[in-house]
C-alpha cells in the first residue's frame, strides 16, 4: 500500500547536469562548507558533523540525510566489536562535482575518486584521523556556543601540512586559536595526537622534526600533544623531556602536553580549549594552576613570538605558501556560514 521510497541517484545521474541543477537550488553556504571540510579532512562522523555545524543531532542527521540522498556525500560505519560505531561520512560524487564546479574544475582536477575517498574506511589511521577530526571539532563547538573562551580560525589538514612542511616534518594538524579578550591575541600550534598505538620512544623522537622546522624557519611553533590518559601522558612527557633536553635550541620548540581524560565530562561543550595544558618547560608560574588554557598557553613561554598573519598562517614557515591550485584547494574556514533568516525559517539552522 505505500509507495516506493525515493532510491538514491547513481553515480552517473550524480554527475549529469539536471542533477546539478537540482542541486543548485537546494544546497545552501552551509552544505557547501561542509563539503569543503570533508574534502579538506577526509572523513567526520555525525557527532562531529553536528559539532561543526549544527545545534542538534536531530537537525544534523536531517541534513545530512538528505545530502547522502542526493549523493553529495557517502558514507560507512565501521565493524566494532561491541556496539555500533557511529556513521563516518566522506565526500560524494555530486559534491565533489559542485566542489570543483565553484572552483573552476574538472573533477579530475580536483584530484577526487569516490573509490578513493570511501577507501578511509579500510585504512589502518582511519581512528587517528577521526580523532584528530574530533580533536579541532570541538573547539569548532566551542566557538560556536562558548564564545567566551575564544574561536578556532585556522585549521590544516595532516595533508595540507604535509604540501607545505613535509620535508622536514608532517604534524597531525595545524591550528590558530584566537582568545576573546580585548586584544584578540592568538596561539598556533602543531598538533600531534597520539591514540595510544605508537611506542612513546617514537613520540618523542618527532621533536627533532620540529626542531629542523624551526631552524630552516626561525620561527618558534608550539606542539601540542593530546594523549588519551593521564597515565600515557606521564609516561611520553619522560620520554619527550629526555628529547628535548638533547635538542640544540630548545627554546624553539615549545611543547605542552594534554589528556583526554582531563577534560571535565559536565561541561555543556568539553574541549582541549580548557586549562588542561601543562608546558613541558616553563618560564613563568601560572596563576590559576599548573595547567594553561589554550588562550594562556603563550604566558607560558615569554618569548614566544606572535602568531603570523592570520590570513596566511604558513607564512614563515616553510617558505612560499602555493597559490590555490588543482589538488590544493584553499582550506575552508573553521567556522560554518552563519544561518540566513530565510533559512531558519526552514528550520536549516
Amino acid at each position: 500500500m505505500h509507495g516506493p521510497l525515493p532510491g538514491r541517484p547513481s553515480a552517473r545521474a550524480a554527475g549529469s547536469v539536471e542533477h546539478q541543477a537540482m542541486l543548485a537550488s537546494r544546497l545552501t553556504a552551509r552544505d557547501k562548507w561542509l563539503l569543503a571540510l570533508l574534502h579538506e579532512h577526509r572523513v567526520l562522523t555525525t557527532a562531529q558533523i553536528q559539532d561543526a555545524a549544527f545545534p542538534s543531532g536531530r537537525s544534523a542527521r536531517q541534513r545530512i540525510r538528505d545530502l547522502y540522498l542526493w549523493r553529495a556525500v557517502s558514507r560507512f560505519q565501521p565493524f566494532q566489536q561491541l556496539g555500533s560505531a557511529p556513521m563516518h561520512y566522506v565526500l560524494g560524487p555530486a559534491g565533489a562535482a559542485v566542489l570543483a564546479a565553484e572552483h573552476g574544475l574538472d573533477i579530475k582536477e580536483l584530484g577526487y575518486r569516490h573509490d578513493r575517498a570511501m577507501a578511509i574506511a579500510h585504512n589502518q589511521r582511519l581512528a587517528h584521523t577521526v580523532g584528530v577530526n574530533d580533536f579541532f571539532t570541538s573547539l569548532i563547538a566551542c566557538s560556536r556556543y562558548a564564545r567566551a573562551a575564544g574561536t578556532l580560525v585556522v585549521w590544516w589538514s595532516e595533508a595540507r601540512c604535509a604540501r607545505h612542511f613535509g620535508d622536514l616534518v608532517i604534524p597531525d594538524g595545524y591550528g590558530r586559536w584566537q582568545a576573546s579578550t580585548r586584544n584578540g591575541s592568538e596561539v598556533e600550534w602543531f598538533l600531534e595526537f597520539d591514540t595510544g598505538a605508537e611506542s612513546l620512544t617514537k613520540v618523542g623522537r618527532k621533536l627533532a622534526g620540529y626542531a629542523r622546522l624551526a631552524e630552516s624557519t626561525g620561527i618558534a611553533t608550539p606542539v601540542l600533544v593530546w594523549l588519551p590518559t593521564s597515565r600515557r601522558e606521564a609516561g611520553a612527557r619522560t620520554a619527550l623531556a629526555r628529547v628535548h633536553a638533547q635538542l640544540d635550541a630548545p627554546h624553539t620548540v615549545p611543547v605542552a602536553t594534554a589528556a583526554a581524560d582531563l577534560l571535565d565530562p559536565a561541561a555543556p561543550h568539553p574541549s582541549p580549549a580548557e586549562p588542561v595544558w601543562l608546558p613541558l618547560t616553563t618560564a613563568r608560574v601560572n596563576p590559576s594552576g599548573p595547567r594553561y588554557s589554550l588562550a594562556d598557553l603563550p604566558g607560558a613561554w615569554p618569548g614566544l613570538p606572535p602568531a603570523a598573519d592570520a590570513t596566511n598562517p604558513a607564512e614563515g614557515e616553510g617558505g612560499d605558501v602555493p597559490a590555490a591550485s588543482p589538488y590544493r584547494l584553499p582550506p575552508p574556514s573553521p567556522s560554518p556560514p552563519r544561518a540566513t533568516p530565510n533559512r531558519i525559517a526552514r528550520g536549516e539552522r
